[in-house]
Order: structure tokens, then C-alpha cells, then sequence
């Protein structure tokens, strides 16, 4: 026991110190995982070959990471990205396998091998790649989505190579059979172990439909008889209940446990149990991966680095570079931008933590010899190692040209206005074009050059920009400046605009739009003289027209909207102030009795006497009451 606690002290001292210093070195705190490993590991030695047995178990964090990421996909959206999943994920799996295959038949006698080397570096690193992406907010860009694309199909494509990998057993490696610890634990409990091709089909097929009949049908009652219970403990228990036992079923009929459960999150992403999920799995996962990272950077063997550095480090960026050419290949012919295919390029070009599995299985079936899989391996290990460098590299040279690029254009700003508009799409080009018509001198920025391009065309002075930089707001004259609008559609950026010009410029009127009631309280907690919620009014047109088409008197209706926006605008004031953004509004007890209360009060005005409603400003436009005359003048 007090073995695992030094070792569990050890794995938590080096993640608490690393990361954070890492973080503030702008290194990412992937990095820093694989800097403390190193540390820990072949620098101290303070841990040594139990590293192996934890990575996998730690591996079990990229189960969970599939899970949310299957959270946060719509089927429908999942639907749309399937020419990307099956051509771009397939294509760059096969091409590369072609490529590496034939670069290891030059060094290797058996084309078995040589194979099975194709196949393990064809795969990246989802652990790596998409937790970086979230953490820098990039993977909802057209190269994050396209990144994701490709790891997903790469973790369906583990499957047939899984199968495929004890066919190129060669027979003269028998001797050199398979290493006690290793991933091939899933063999030992299998439901379709010596089944015919057509019964594992079936069986596969049953557990698949399973987890989505199950996932539709069954997780909704079980999680509201637990909701009903208001013991957070309880629920907790049942979300690991849920991804470990789907993983689990995965795993005894030969799938990917990740795959299982990515598929489970995206059935259950309209789930209005999805955020308590989100919430509760998050901080499994970080932990999980965030060990698993220390025990990649702990597992390199510097002594065989040592030893053939020069073959070992040519092998890495030969990979890397092999490849980025076929990722850059398919990100021209799939029409991705030039910032976006290089985020695609570097993002994915290192090997994977699925490569060390497949590596482990081919040395258990003969394939690949023990001698080379410990290159092999150091290989894998180092291309993750270098993989968050590349990002950095991303972030340094391709979003700062992106920068000079913008800044060389946005310089050419020779005129000033009363208003300046950040962000011109669908909700932006409403605003500006209701300005110019009232002759009302707009300046409009941009990041989007195809936005602005395509609004030249009509026509609308527009730069190219991020609205976000002093330079460009001080070349667009936000110190003459009489409102800024803000108009884009990133909550985060937008806070910080607000925070910026009302820090800076605090004579400026900022206006911002508002994706809902939280982003319009963070917005007021930075400044905003005015929040505006992008759907508020819309909504309201729709419900106006719904209250004239049920033959309610259209005078009678625009009474009913007023006092609803009234009575809106009055609870969003009085409920600011039992917000808290530190907890979530469906979670605060105070805030949601308060909005029940609030809410009560909406019927009994609406229902009050046409009379006690009127106002003098609408005389104008509607004929008076029946005996107006009579009671004011008796008044």
C-alpha cells in the first residue's frame, strides 16, 4: 500500500509543478505532462517499469475524452462530416500505410513486417491532438473538424488491423513470443473468440445496436430515478457506471472501448442529462490523461536513445515527415485554407498511443522482433513528445503571419466613423445596413476575408482585422468613436473586446450581442452599457404572429408583447444579482426559486384590463377605448 501512495504522490507532485510552469511558458499543458514524465522517469528515476501498467490504465482517458467529444456531436452533425470521416480519414490512413510500408521494406527482409510498421504509424494521437485543440479553442475551425475526422476513422481502423495484425505472423520470430505485460489483455475475455466470420458479425452488430437502443431508450429513465435521489455521488457513480460498462462491452467483442463510447455520447448528446455527464466525466478525464501523458514522457528509454541516436531521431522526422506530405497532400485536394491545412499538417503528423498496442500485439503474434519494436517504440514516444512543439510552432508563425497579414491591411484604414462594427456576419450586416441607410458613417471589421470579399461586392466598405487588436481599433478610430458594436460570433472574444474598450476608451457606448442569458451577465459583469440576446426579438415577432393568428386583437397583442419585454428586461436586472458564473444557473438554488417567482408574475400582468396596460404613446396609432372620452374627462 504505501508503494502505491509514494508512487501516487510522485505522479501528482510532478503534474502540479510541470503543468502550471509549462502553462505560463505558453508551452501547453501537454507538454508539461510529457516534461514531467521525463523528469520523474529516465531523469531521476523515480519511477521505473510499473509506467507501462499505468499508461494502460491511464489509456482509459482517451476512452473518456470520445465519450464527451460524442457529447458535444449532434448524429446529425456527425451525418455531415461523413464525406471527411470515410475520404479523408481513409485516404489518409491508406496512403500512408502504402508510403511507410514501402520506406520499411528497404531496411526489413519480411514484407510482414514491413506492413505492420505501415500500420502503426499510420495512426496519430487522439490523446494528444484533441486535447490541445480544445485547450487553444480550435476545434471548431474547418482543420480542427477535418483533425477529428481523421482520428475517428483512425480509431474505427484499429479494429480490421487488430484482426489483420496475427496474419503476417512470421514463423521464424517464434522464439521471440510475447512480452508479459502488454494490451493484448482484451484476449482473455472475448464473446467472440473462435466464433465463424458471419456469428462475429452478428454479435458485433447486436453490441453496437445495444449501446444505441440502450443509450435512446433506457439511460433516460435510469438517470432521472437517480436525479430523484439528489445525491451527486450517486450520479457520478452511475456516468463512470455507464462509460466503463459500455468500454467493457467493447472490449468483449473485439471494438475499440473509444469508439463504443463515442458512439454512446453522440446518441446521448440531446440528452437533457448531457451537462450533469459532461461535468461529472470531465474531471476523470483530465486526470487520466494528464497521467498518461507522464507515462509516455516516464516509458522513453534514453539508453537506446543513447545508443543509435542518430538512427532513432532520423526515423522520428522521417515519420513526421512522411507523414505531414501526405497531410498536406489531402488538406489541398479537400480545399482546406492555408492556416487551416497547416493545423491539420502539424497537428497530426506524430504516431500514436494506439500505435504502442498494435506494436505490443504484432511482438505477441511474431511479426515485428523485440530488438526493434524497443526502436520502434522510442519512435512513437518521441514524435508524441515533439508534437506539442508543433502546435507552438503553429501558434508562433502561422497565426502571426495571419496577424502582419491583417495588421498590413487593416494600416490601409484612411477613414473614421461614429460607429465601428466588429463582425459582419448574418447579425452584423443587419446593423450595418439600417446605419448606412440613416446615413450613419460605420467602419466594419472582420476576420473572415471571403466575409469581406463578398460584401465588397455589394457594395459595403469593409477590413479585414480581428477587432480584438489595440492597433487595428486605433487605426479604425475608436478614439473618436461614439458606439461599438460588438457583433461576432465567439462568446470568449467578444467578452474580451468588451473588457478592452471599456477599459481603454471608456467614453465609447458598447453594445454586444448576446447568445443567451449567461453570456448577457458575463457581458455586464465586463462593462457593456447594452446586451443585446440575438434571439430575444425574433422570438417575439414569432409569438406576435401567433397571437394575431389566433384571432387576438392586434392592438391587445402589442400591449401583451410590451409588457412581456418589460417584464423580461425587469428579471434579467433583478436576477443578475443571485448569478454567480463560478456555478451553473440550473444548479443555483437561489436563482432558480427567484426566476420561478419572477415567471409566476407573468401570467397575472399579461391577464390584467386592456386599461391598466394602455399607454399615451400608443394614442397615435389605434383608435381609444370604449368611453375614453368619458372617463378623463370626468377626471
Amino acid at each position: 500500500m504505501s508503494s502505491i501512495l509514494f508512487q501516487a504522490f510522485i505522479y501528482l507532485c510532478a503534474a502540479v509543478i510541470a503543468v502550471p510552469i509549462a502553462k505560463r511558458l505558453g508551452l501547453g499543458s501537454v507538454l508539461g505532462y510529457l516534461i514531467a514524465g521525463i523528469i520523474i522517469g529516465p531523469v531521476i528515476g523515480l519511477v521505473g517499469t510499473e509506467t507501462q501498467e499505468i499508461q494502460h490504465f491511464a489509456e482509459f482517458g482517451v476512452v473518456m475524452m470520445l465519450f464527451l467529444v460524442g457529447l458535444e456531436l449532434e448524429p446529425k452533425l456527425l451525418w455531415e462530416m461523413r464525406n471527411r470521416l470515410i475520404g479523408l480519414g481513409g485516404l489518409q490512413v491508406l496512403l500512408t500505410v502504402l508510403l511507410i510500408t514501402g520506406g520499411a521494406l528497404i531496411f526489413t527482409v519480411n514484407w510482414q513486417t514491413a506492413l505492420a510498421i505501415g500500420l502503426i504509424f499510420s495512426l496519430s494521437s487522439t490523446a494528444i491532438v484533441l486535447q490541445t485543440l480544445n485547450e487553444k479553442g480550435l476545434i471548431k475551425t474547418d482543420g480542427g473538424r477535418s483533425g477529428f475526422s481523421v482520428l475517428l476513422f483512425q480509431d474505427i481502423a484499429v479494429i480490421p488491423m487488430l484482426a489483420l495484425i496475427p496474419l503476417l505472423a512470421i514463423p521464424e520470430l517464434g522464439a521471440m513470443g510475447a512480452e508479459p505485460h502488454s494490451g493484448a489483455d482484451h484476449a482473455h475475455l472475448s464473446l467472440v473468440k473462435d466464433l465463424p466470420g458471419w456469428a462475429y458479425t452478428l454479435v458485433v452488430l447486436a453490441a453496437v445496436a445495444f449501446v444505441v437502443l440502450a443509450g435512446h431508450f433506457l439511460s433516460r429513465p435510469l438517470f432521472r430515478f437517480i436525479a430523484a435521489s439528489r445525491l451527486r455521488e450517486v450520479f457520478t457513480a452511475s456516468a463512470l457506471m455507464l462509460v466503463i460498462g459500455i468500454a467493457l462491452l467493447m472490449t468483449l467483442v473485439d471494438l475499440s472501448p473509444a469508439l463504443g463510447t463515442f458512439l454512446a455520447g453522440v446518441v446521448l448528446a440531446n440528452s437533457e442529462f448531457r451537462h450533469e455527464l459532461e461535468s461529472d466525466i470531465e474531471p476523470f478525464k483530465g486526470i487520466l490523461l494528464g497521467l498518461f501523458f507522464i507515462t509516455v514522457g516516464a516509458g522513453i528509454d534514453f539508453q537506446v536513445l543513447s545508443d543509435q541516436p542518430g538512427l532513432i531521431l532520423g526515423l522520428t522526422l522521417t515519420v513526421m515527415l512522411v507523414k505531414g506530405i501526405v497531410l498536406w497532400f489531402l488538406a489541398k485536394l479537400f480545399r482546406l485554407n492555408s492556416k487551416d491545412g497547416w493545423l491539420f499538417t502539424l497537428g497530426l503528423a506524430q504516431a500514436g498511443e494506439f500505435g504502442f498496442v498494435l506494436l505490443s500485439f504484432s511482438i505477441q503474434n511474431q511479426v515485428i522482433p523485440i530488438e526493434l519494436s524497443k526502436i520502434l517504440s522510442l519512435v512513437v514516444a518521441l514524435s508524441m513528445l515533439i508534437t506539442p512543439a508543433l502546435f507552438i510552432l503553429y501558434d508562433q508563425l502561422f497565426m502571426r503571419r495571419g496577424a502582419d497579414e491583417s495588421s498590413a491591411e487593416s494600416d490601409q484604414i484612411d477613414e473614421q466613423g461614429s460607429v465601428i462594427i466588429a463582425g459582419v456576419g448574418r447579425f452584423g450586416q443587419i446593423i450595418n445596413r439600417l446605419l448606412v441607410a440613416s446615413d450613419i458613417k460605420t467602419i466594419v471589421l472582420d476576420h473572415e476575408p471571403n466575409m469581406i470579399d463578398t460584401l465588397r461586392k455589394f457594395g459595403v466598405q469593409s477590413y479585414y482585422g480581428d477587432a480584438s487588436r489595440p492597433d487595428l481599433l486605433h487605426a479604425a478610430g475608436i478614439e473618436s468613436a461614439k458606439i461599438f458594436i460588438v457583433a461576432i460570433d465567439d462568446r470568449d472574444r467578444a467578452i474580451e473586446m468588451v473588457e478592452h474598450v471599456k477599459r481603454h476608451h471608456p467614453h465609447v457606448f458598447v453594445i454586444a450581442r448576446a447568445f443567451d442569458v449567461g453570456h448577457l451577465y458575463l457581458l455586464k459583469k465586463a462593462g457593456v452599457d447594452l446586451a443585446i440576446r440575438e434571439v430575444f426579438e425574433g422570438s417575439l415577432e414569432v409569438g406576435r404572429a401567433a397571437l394575431k393568428t389566433l384571432g387576438i386583437h392586434p392592438f391587445r397583442v402589442e400591449q401583451m408583447v410590451k409588457a412581456f419585454r418589460l417584464h423580461d428586461f425587469s428579471g434579467l436586472d433583478e436576477l443578475y444579482d443571485l448569478w454567480d458564473e463560478n456555478e451553473a444557473m440550473a444548479k443555483n438554488r437561489a436563482y432558480l426559486a427567484r426566476a420561478r417567482e419572477h415567471g409566476d408574475t407573468l401570467r397575472d400582468l399579461l391577464d390584467k384590463d386592456r386599461m391598466e396596460l394602455h399607454d399615451r404613446s400608443e394614442r397615435g396609432w389605434t383608435p381609444p377605448p370604449k368611453n375614453y372620452v368619458k372617463e378623463f374627462t370626468e377626471d
